[in-house]
């Protein structure tokens, strides 16, 4: 069978096949693996996609080797996804001192919230976290050294997960690179496509991992009519073809794709975690500030409700990832598997099993090649 041809503006801006690019996913806590990793990264743009490695969660040397481990598997383009925060609480997440383990650091947690870990920790049996090490080298706390990370490493694609990359902009095009900014909303959209990005990607309320308020199918055409010219891809409950082919009718030149590739066997997430997903319908998810601070969408579990008990505040991020991080860490180690979860969008409801990525971008681009070419002509009809 011939090779099917699906190109939008997109594909020549990045030298790929298909305007499919898999979303750069972090670890949703301390101690586990990305979501996107080197091998979902390669597989995704080996097969005519681009492959967006998920930064947030390296350590500054780590984010350099993977790069460096992506180049060496493949030629094809590639992207890499971190985390720009606005604002970092002031301080460091180990106190000021290096390599300490988690179990350390989490004394560092105000008090009614170590009480309340204390309290739980007994009541659930946790083992000790001596394990789990929380660097100050992270990417995510020293965003400005990865930036100049992957402006040295002369990435093709480097995507703001969170955070305006505006300042970044002028270095990265010196370098050949392109410079993509998530949104969640039409106001940022237009604020961060007049900072020189050269994509925008729009994400609605439905994705998985930190999202917006405002859903897809009313975001993309205000998103669109907000940042023109800059161009938008769509973010947020594309997970076949049948989104692909919406996304591009409704004017975007692309898709990001998250919980579709999570669910994939090169994708990050635990073994636990992708079968939540392939067991989820859509309304298996939910959003709260429990795992960083921020509102992020998450599988539904009994974790939700023993944070929601609590009668807590979370805490700014990125702090509440040591608490969630304890928390969880020590339900998986305690054997709680009712109350473990992670990222993952409403979209979770359309994906009943775990497949190769190419075999994803390959699906996808099918289905949304046969409505475009066929189904959509032989159903609509204009004059």
């Amino acid at each position: 069978m011939a090779k099917r041809v699906l190109r939008t503006p997109l594909c020549d801006m990045l030298n790929i096949d298909y305007p499919i690019l898999s979303a750069g996913m972090g670890p949703t806590l301390i101690g586990e693996p990305n979501g996107a990793p080197v091998e979902l990264v390669v597989a995704v743009s080996e097969a005519g996609g681009l492959g967006v490695l998920g930064g947030a969660g390296f350590t500054l040397d780590g984010l350099q080797e993977a790069i460096r481990e992506i180049k060496a598997q493949t030629g094809k383009p590639f992207g890499v996804d971190l985390l720009l925060p606005k604002n970092l609480p002031g301080g460091t997440m180990t106190g000021g001192k290096e390599n300490l383990t988690l179990a350390q650091v989490i004394e560092f947690l105000p008090k009614e919230h170590l009480d309340w870990f204390r309290k739980v920790e007994k009541e659930m049996g946790f083992p000790a976290l001596e394990d789990l090490m929380v660097n100050n080298d992270t990417t995510t706390m020293n965003p400005k050294e990865a930036v100049a990370i992957c402006i040295e490493e002369r990435v093709p694609l480097f995507a703001a997960g969170l955070g305006d990359p505006g300042w970044m902009v002028d270095e990265a095009h010196a370098k050949g690179m392109k410079v993509l900014g998530v949104v969640g909303n039409a106001k940022n959209a237009g604020r961060v496509s007049k900072s020189g990005v050269d994509l925008i990607a729009a994400q609605g309320h439905e994705g998985g991992g930190h999202t917006g308020r405002v859903g897809t199918f009313a975001l993309l055409p205000q998103a669109l009519d907000a940042a023109y010219p800059v161009p938008v891809l769509a973010a947020g409950g594309v997970g076949d073809g049948r989104g692909l082919a919406a996304a591009l009718a409704m004017g975007c030149i692309g898709v990001w794709v998250g919980t579709r590739f999570l669910a994939t066997n090169e994708g990050g997430a635990m073994d636990l975690c992708k079968q939540r997903i392939v067991e989820s319908t859509d309304e298996g998810t939910r959003v709260s500030k429990l795992y960083t601070g921020k509102t992020s969408r998450a599988n539904v579990t009994r974790f939700h409700e023993l944070w929601d008990s609590s009668g807590l505040e979370a805490l700014p991020f990125p702090f509440q990832v040591l608490l969630a991080s304890a928390l969880l860490g020590g339900l998986i180690r305690s054997g709680h598997d009712d109350h473990v979860g992670g990222f993952a969008g409403q979209v979770s409801g359309l994906i009943h099993e775990i497949k190769p990525a190419a075999k994803v971008v390959e699906d996808m681009v099918e289905q949304a090649a046969d409505i475009l070419s066929s189904k959509l002509p032989s159903t609509v009809k204009t004059a």
